[in-house]
């Protein structure tokens, strides 16, 4: 028997609203006593002890919009390189997204993901099925056998569905067969051309812009058909504070709505693209500093539910260009973490949410074995040190691609060790 025991340990587990100090056992691949009284239950013989005096140990974070190259693009990121940078960034699970080539959308490439991932990742990879053959907006996929091979979400990836009969036709298949639907809102005409957010900076940068009303109107309608389908609808990711309005207004109602937002839109604004740095070329693209203040906002009282990195890594083939021509995109398995700690640091929102918005509240929504500390839970679990500072640096970056929004950003808490079904992935 394996078993390992943490003590000392500052225990933030959203699930059980629990943020205390106390000690965790884990025998074999399973936590079996977590807590403060967890100690009085004694230490299992052989036991591996762990001293996390001063450090937090988190549910494994659960990512839920990670994009990967394999297959298709394997320079650009393999599932293995992928589950190296999650480990490094205390990320146990992701949700990989169909946008490969061939695209995820049959039973054989979801299959290949999960053998690809069983025999080369480090950590959990779950596949995402597309909604539509090939990604193209026009025909259905098989969702029910989707779903049955192991997909654990439908979704176009980086696409947005134009044809609303097809969004309502979807959303019904995913109601009869317990799948969440989660879908990026943008109008495919509306600020088509746009590369960055619509407004005078777009002007003084001489750049086209995407009104934050390409985002809105398509996810108004996405909620009038989660009303009238009943569907499990998740908003993959928002950007803009009039969405934010939209999602609360469709909880308000009663809809099984639910909401991401990507931790660049979290961090940073428009002002971040500077002197046309193509790292910041993002789709949704940074907004106004008032739309990333409603995002936190927002992330505080429940309305978005979740954080996701929106991993999306790019190579210098595509982003070493003028930034009208890069590609949107950028990496963020390993710099999640650090970067949402800030809004803990700073007092904007209290840890436990943060931890919940990616962990325990990714789990629920998507219907996965992850995301807490309870006795009987899988033992996925990262230390950190809540208070290390550190500075990101690209020849540090596990990642095979090195499009990073936070390069060279100073954050204080660092991962120190990952944890896998009780078996460590990554230390420092």
């Amino acid at each position: 028997m394996n078993a390992t025991v943490l003590e000392n340990a500052r225990i933030v587990d959203p699930s059980r609203s629990l943020d205390e100090v106390g000690t965790i056992i884990v025998e074999n691949d399973r936590i079996v006593a977590s807590g403060a009284g967890a100690r009085n239950q004694g230490v299992p013989e052989g036991a591996s002890l762990i001293d996390c005096k001063g450090k937090a140990v988190l549910p494994g974070l659960v990512d839920a919009r990670v994009f990967i190259g394999e297959p298709g693009a394997e320079h650009r990121e393999t599932i293995a390189s992928a589950s190296h940078a999650a480990a490094a960034g205390g990320v146990t699970s992701i949700i990989m997204m169909p946008d490969t080539d061939p695209v995820i959308d049959n039973v054989a490439l979801v299959e290949f993901v999960m053998r690809t991932a069983r025999d080369t990742a480090v950590i959990n990879v779950y596949p995402a099925a597309a909604v539509t053959k090939g990604l193209h907006g026009e025909e259905m996929t098989e969702i029910g056998l989707l779903r049955e091979a192991g997909a654990v979400a439908i979704t176009e990836g980086r696409n947005s569905i134009a044809n609303s009969q097809l969004m309502r036709r979807a959303l019904t298949y995913a109601r009869d067969f317990g799948v969440v639907l989660a879908h990026e809102a943008r109008d495919p005409y509306l600020g088509s051309n746009g590369v960055m957010n619509e407004g005078l900076f777009a002007s003084w940068l001489g750049l086209s812009g995407t009104p934050r009303e390409a985002e809105v109107i398509p996810l108004e309608r996405d909620m009038r058909l989660a009303a009238l389908t009943q569907g499990a609808y998740h908003a993959a990711q928002i950007s803009t504070a009039m969405s934010a309005e939209v999602i609360s207004r469709a909880k308000g109602n009663g809809l099984n709505v639910t909401s991401g937002v990507s931790i660049n839109h979290l961090s940073l604004n428009e002002n971040d693209i500077g002197e046309f740095r193509t790292f910041f070329r993002l789709q949704p693209p940074l907004r106004l500093e008032e739309d990333r203040l409603a995002m936190v906002e927002a992330l505080r009282d429940g309305t978005i539910d979740i954080i996701v990195s929106a991993h999306d890594p790019q190579d210098v083939d595509t982003k070493r260009l003028p930034f009208a021509d890069a590609a949107a995109g950028a990496i963020g398995l390993e710099t999640m973490l650090g970067a949402a700690l800030r809004l803990y640091h700073n007092g904007d929102v209290p840890l436990v949410r943060i931890v919940e918005a990616m962990s325990s509240a990714p789990a629920r929504i998507f219907g996965l074995d992850a995301g807490s500390l309870r006795p009987g839970s899988k033992a996925d679990m990262t230390i950190v040190d809540l208070d290390e500072p550190w500075v990101v640096k690209e020849e540090d970056l596990r990642s095979r691609s090195k499009n990073s929004c936070f390069e060279g950003a100073r954050f204080q808490g660092r991962v120190v060790q990952t944890f896998v079904s009780g078996k460590s992935v990554f230390e420092i």
